[in-house]
């Protein structure tokens, strides 16, 4: 496909899959390992019969090089989704997983021994601070302190504001763990690729088939949440002047998968024909959209701090992949007498 194409993919496909997670969890916020073991499984079918020709192909890159990036793919996919379960929002999920940046500089200093120029540096300073100042706006909003003196010792009313205080900081972490894990695995792509080549099709297959035993660790919850789905509202509609009337979440579920497919290899298949700037500007692209689609369609709550901080993030995100760059200083040698 052409690249022109694949941008146009990238971005309305993952956005369009953005806004059906949220609507999905909108109805069942435990839902989230549910969606990600279907995301899985119908990737892994399909490069099944299309990639490996029902395993009939050879992998070019060995399968012991794969299980330690299907391990860090699972964990990071799982925690990722699994976070929106810990009442975050969407838009502040988004602005979180901007953090990437931040995290790929840091483990590529620890890891590859790299060395980055200033304007690195201080990209990572304005991400940084952008995603700081976004999550203490949130975290503003998630306790209502409404407080009281009692001899002299200061007290929460409510009781149910300090459970969502918990079960929100629980989700941010899980964000910046699966940020942190995805960082880790782009270095390790990064190495695959170099020693056996760009085999993005296949790569798709082995990080989404070989962890699929690890749901099994869910199972139970993810037989529960197939009973809320059957259980869901009903969701009428026609095709071909027949009617069909199906359970609401078994439709955004069976959307949600195609659209993340379509999401997926529109991805991996973009790394292989464009440089890494192009694909970093994409995906940034893709995540803004999503915010103000967040925004909009799902009315979250983003103040005046929200917008700075995204500005910070999106300006320190064009900084670090060169698209904006800091004027030179020429210096002038002082006259001697």
């Amino acid at each position: 496909m052409h690249p022109g194409g694949l941008v146009a993919a990238v971005l309305i496909s993952c956005c369009i899959n953005v806004v059906i997670l949220e609507m999905q969890i909108s109805i069942d916020h435990g839902c989230t390992t549910l969606i990600t073991f279907c995301q899985f499984l119908f990737i892994a079918v399909v490069g099944f019969i299309f990639v490996v020709d029902f395993g009939r192909k050879k992998p070019a890159i060995p399968i012991r090089h794969y299980l330690g990036l299907t391990t860090m793919f699972f964990a990071q996919s799982l925690a990722n989704n699994l976070a929106l379960s810990y009442k975050i929002s969407m838009p502040l999920h988004m602005i979180v997983k901007s953090g990437s940046l931040v995290a790929s500089l840091l483990l590529g200093v620890v890891f590859l021994k790299a060395k980055y120029p200033l304007s690195k540096w201080l990209a990572v300073l304005l991400v940084s601070t952008g995603i700081v100042l976004c999550t203490l706006a949130s975290a503003s909003q998630k306790v209502k302190l409404t407080a009281t003196t009692t001899h002299n010792e200061t007290v929460i009313r409510d009781a149910a504001d300090a459970a969502d205080l918990l079960s929100w900081t629980t989700g941010v972490c899980l964000v910046v763990l699966s940020v942190l894990m995805a960082s880790g695995m782009g270095i390790y792509q990064e190495k695959l690729f170099r020693w056996f080549g760009r085999h993005a099709h296949e790569g798709i297959f082995y990080s989404h088939a070989l962890p699929l035993p690890g749901f099994l660790l869910f199972w139970d919850d993810i037989v529960e949440h197939f009973g809320v789905m059957n259980v869901s509202a009903p969701w009428t509609f026609e095709i071909a002047d027949a009617t069909f009337t199906l359970p609401k979440l078994w439709v955004l579920l069976v959307a949600n998968v195609v659209t993340q497919y379509v999401c997926s290899t529109s991805v991996f298949s973009l790394i292989t024909v464009c440089s890494s700037l192009t694909v970093t500007l994409v995906i940034t692209l893709r995540k803004f959209l999503s915010l103000f689609i967040s925004v909009y369609i799902f009315n979250n709550v983003f103040t005046p701090t929200h917008w700075v901080g995204t500005a910070f993030v999106f300006v320190g995100t064009l900084l670090y992949v060169e698209l904006v760059r800091l004027p030179k200083l020429n210096y002038i040698k002082p006259k001697t007498a």
